[in-house]
């Protein structure tokens, strides 16, 4: 069978294994829709495949009503390559192009505009602009449907320079106008305000172990930054996030989304979220940085897959299908934190943190900058870390120059490099960061047996094997 021929078999069977990885359209309707659309399944010689939803929206297909293919999760692929288009579909996902433009974008790979397009384009039949473009489109289709927002605020909160341009955008992707895009969902859906924030739901493909990650945010927690409340099973995850145009407050539920709907056929979900933020520009960003905390876009048919064939593995595998290895939410965050550990982190939140403007419940600061923890840290003898010289000081004072760069587009092995050549950084640190900032999925750190037939993914082999141990 060719490839098509597997991808038309996943249409045929409605498989949601396959949402996010590829997407299908029909040259008699002029939709395009996710594999495990309900609808009729077309005929094949009517069918195109496109790797991603900018790419049918390019070929002049609109997005379904029915199956909503630009909810999906996003492809695995983009987390685990380390390759040029997949840094670059992470740093489009983070809302780069629309602050920076495509050349902000290739300035941040280290290629040419040019360079950058042709090999998006050859790839995933879609360049930056296009790819920004669709994505701008889901995050209008958002807050027309669950928000009050007028029409002109959420245009340019979406990303789009100007309101025609918005307009055109919605009625292109959706062949309807914003106003009838609004008024198809009943009002009563339709509750965020300033005060009740953004409802999301997060999805996810597959399984979905949630209390190992809400246990593992639990433990972690800083306070001031975040909380974990409620029993398990029910918890909520609390957090304030920094954002390039303001700041935010959301608040992620353990209990995930559609439990009827789980089957071999319709096997995802979702996590139910709220987002408050003072500036809904930041709406993409947030919700994308929250997608890698919860490792949302991971593919647990694969990593349970290759783990499953090993012995020492199987069982851990068959006890908690759908395990997930958390990122975060702030890779600079999480770099300090990963230095000097959580009392220390919570000591400097009090101490350098900036206070929210409204304060919610025990969320009162955001985790301090880089930049203000490498002054506070030259203008003291003795600090948090151990001086200016210290790790804390050194790392610090990396991120704030740009000597380390964690954003979601930095080459990992530049990186490890970078982390490796500041002082006092031990090889276990820098793979926690390594795993956990630059979320890779096939990290190991000195000391455990990990063997080859593993890879690519390590990462989960080891969290599996701590969530055994702390049975």
């Amino acid at each position: 069978m060719t490839d098509q021929d597997t991808r038309y078999e996943a249409v045929r069977s409605r498989d949601a294994r396959f949402d996010g990885e590829f997407f299908f359209a029909v040259e008699t309707t002029g939709i395009y829709c996710r594999p495990s659309c309900p609808a009729v399944t077309p005929k094949r010689h009517n069918v195109r495949f496109f790797a991603t939803a900018a790419a049918a929206q390019s070929s002049g297909f609109r997005a379904c009503r029915r199956c909503r293919p630009d909810a999906v999760p996003g492809s695995a692929d983009w987390n685990a390559r380390a390759d040029v288009v997949g840094r670059a579909m992470r740093l489009i996902g983070d809302g780069v192009v629309d602050r920076e433009g495509v050349t902000g974008l290739a300035e941040r790979l280290g290629y040419s505009a040019r360079q950058v397009q042709r090999q998006l384009t050859a790839e995933l039949g879609a360049g930056p602009v296009a790819l920004a473009r669709a994505q701008r489109a889901h995050t209008a289709r958002v807050l027309l449907q669950t928000t009050g927002l007028p029409v002109t605020e959420i245009a340019f909160a979406a990303g789009f320079a100007s309101v025609r341009q918005f307009n055109d955008t919605v009625r292109t992707v959706y062949a309807t106008t914003p106003t009838e895009l609004r008024a198809a969902v009943r009002a009563t859906r339709r509750t965020a305000t300033p005060s009740a924030g953004i409802p999301l739901r997060l999805a996810h493909r597959g399984p979905y172990h949630a209390g190992a990650v809400f246990d593992l945010l639990r433990r972690e927690a800083v306070a001031g930054v975040e909380e974990v409340s409620g029993p398990p099973g029910r918890r909520t995850y609390r957090r304030t996030l920094r954002l390039p145009y303001g700041t935010g407050i959301v608040a992620v539920d353990e209990r995930a989304g559609d439990p009827g709907r789980a089957s071999a056929v319709h096997p995802g979900g979702w996590l139910e979220a709220r987002l408050h933020l003072t500036d809904p520009r930041d709406l993409t960003t947030a919700v994308q940085r929250l997608r890698r905390l919860f490792d949302l876009d991971s593919d647990p048919y694969a990593v349970d897959e290759r783990l499953g064939a090993d012995p020492r593995l199987a069982p851990l595998i068959a006890a908690r299908p759908g395990l997930r290895a958390p990122g975060a939410a702030d890779p600079e965050e999480y770099a300090v934190r990963a230095v000097v550990g959580r009392a220390a982190a919570e000591r400097l939140v009090r101490a350098y943190g900036k206070a929210l403007d409204a304060p919610c419940g025990t969320l009162t600061h955001l985790f301090p900058e880089p930049a203000v923890l490498a002054q506070s840290e030259s203008e003291s003898e003795s600090g948090a870390g151990s001086g200016p010289e210290g790790p804390l000081g050194a790392l610090t004072a990396a991120l704030a120059d740009g000597t380390v760069r964690l954003d979601p587009g930095v080459d990992r092995d530049d990186a490890q490099e970078a982390l490796l050549a500041l002082p006092g950084l031990d090889a276990r640190t820098i793979a926690e960061i390594r795993a956990r900032a630059l979320g890779d999925p096939d990290v190991v750190p000195p000391g455990p047996d990990v063997p080859d037939t593993w890879r690519p993914w390590r990462t989960y082999a080891l969290h599996h094997l701590r969530a055994a141990e702390e049975r």
